[in-house]
Formats: structure tokens, sequence, C-alpha cells
């Protein structure tokens, strides 16, 4: 699949990456991540914040491993079915919009209502073992996270490069792993705004499920590239040129 423009690819899976970060079976463990990570209390989280950040950073490492190796995986198999691009992209599109119908409620198949997960009943001693944390954050399957990093691994084996579809993956860790460093650094701002947000938390998956619909039809209706193209063309010199 031909790129009509890079930057529409890498925006949609920064927001992805957030909106996992924000999904109902997520948000609200991120505090108890933080507590797992550090083995401190949020009152000593708060009075020792550059320790917190250096575990959440390891954390982040850890998951990033995972999530880069899936793309750099999904991307080399789309490369290796070059002829088959035109089918994996409807295919996928296909496959993002049954996501997206899963998020909505709308289909709830038994595979992916089944959680799994890697369990750590207790965290190796250190940084690495915020690492090795996230190694297993980033192996595991949840219900929530899976429709949407599911979406993106579809989008990088549509690309036309390894190196654009480890870089998908990448922005998309980034847009997961910040508001997680954010969280670990100012704890206490976290648990005020999570009060405030957690009514919200049904329009997480809610706006996930439409967005993922959208993205599979224009996977499968070749007017994706088309987008990013028309896109591409309102930016900005200055910008394009860095995109």
């Amino acid at each position: 699949m031909p790129d009509g423009g890079n930057g529409v690819p890498l925006l949609a899976a920064f927001a992805a990456g957030l909106l996992s970060f924000l999904s109902p079976c997520v948000l609200p463990l991120i505090p108890s991540y933080v507590g797992f990570l550090t083995g401190m209390t949020a009152e000593e989280v708060q009075a020792r914040r550059g320790t917190a950040l250096l575990h959440a950073l390891w954390f982040v490492g850890g998951f990033a491993l995972i999530f880069v190796a899936l793309g750099a995986a999904a991307s080399a198999l789309g490369a290796l079915l070059t002829i088959s691009q035109y089918w994996i992209a409807r295919g996928g599109g296909v496959l993002v919009i049954l996501f997206g119908l899963y998020l909505l409620g709308i289909l709830r198949p038994a595979f992916l209502m089944r959680e799994r997960r890697v369990h750590l009943a207790r965290k190796p001693a250190g940084y690495l073992g915020s690492s090795v944390a996230g190694i297993a954050f980033g192996a595991a399957w949840t219900p929530c996270i899976g429709p949407i990093l599911g979406a993106i691994l579809t989008l990088a084996a549509t690309r036309s490069s390894l190196a654009q579809g480890t870089a998908l993956l990448g922005v998309y860790t980034l847009g997961l792993a910040l508001p997680f460093l954010l969280t670990a650094l100012a704890l206490d701002h976290f648990l005020v705004w999570f009060q405030k947000f957690r009514a919200y938390l049904v329009w997480v998956e809610r706006i996930s499920g439409v967005l993922l619909i959208l993205l599979g039809l224009l996977l499968v209706t070749d007017r994706f590239t088309l987008l990013a193209s028309w896109l591409q063309g309102l930016t900005p010199e200055f910008l394009r040129s860095r995109l």
C-alpha cells in the first residue's frame, strides 16, 4: 500500500496510544502500576518523584520493546506479501471494523472476552525489575487495549517499508507512554483529575470504536491513501518537510 503521506498514519497511531491509556481497563489501574513499580505509597511517590519517574521510564522501555517488535513483525509480514497488499489492506480493514464493533459492544466474540495477562505476583527488584514488568505488560492481552493495538498492527502490515511499520508502533507507544510518565511524576494531580474523568470512561470505548470503524472503512475502500494525500496538501510546507 503506497503512502500518500506519513503524517496521517503517525497521528492515528499517537491517538491510538492515548486512547489505550484512557481505556477503562488501563486508566483506573495506573496508580496501582505506579505503586507496584516503586513499592511506595502515593504519599511516598509524591515525595520522591524522581525515583518514581525513573521506574516509569524503565517500565515504558519494557513495553516499548514489545510493541515496536510487534510493529516490525507486522510490517515485515506485509512486505513479504507485497503482491497481496491490495487484499491485505481490504482484509485488514474488515478486521479493524470488527474491532470497532467490539468496542461499541455490538460484537462480543468469546475469544476477545477472555483476558490473557502475564501476572507478576512480585516485581523483580530495582529498575531492571520495572523493565521486566513493562515487558510483561506489553506481552499481555486485555479486551480493552487489544482491539486498538490490533488496528495499529493491521495498519503497520499495510505500510510499504519495515521502517514505517516500526515507526507506527513507536509513535503508538509514545502516545501510551507520555501520560504514564506524567502520572508517575505528578500522581497527586492524576488522582484529582481521574475522579472527574472516570464518569466519561465509557465514552472512550465508544469514540475508539467509531474511529476504528472509520479507519477500517478507509482501508477497505482504499481511501486512506487519498485522505493522507489530501491532508498532506493542506499542510504548510515547513511542517510537511518534517513529516
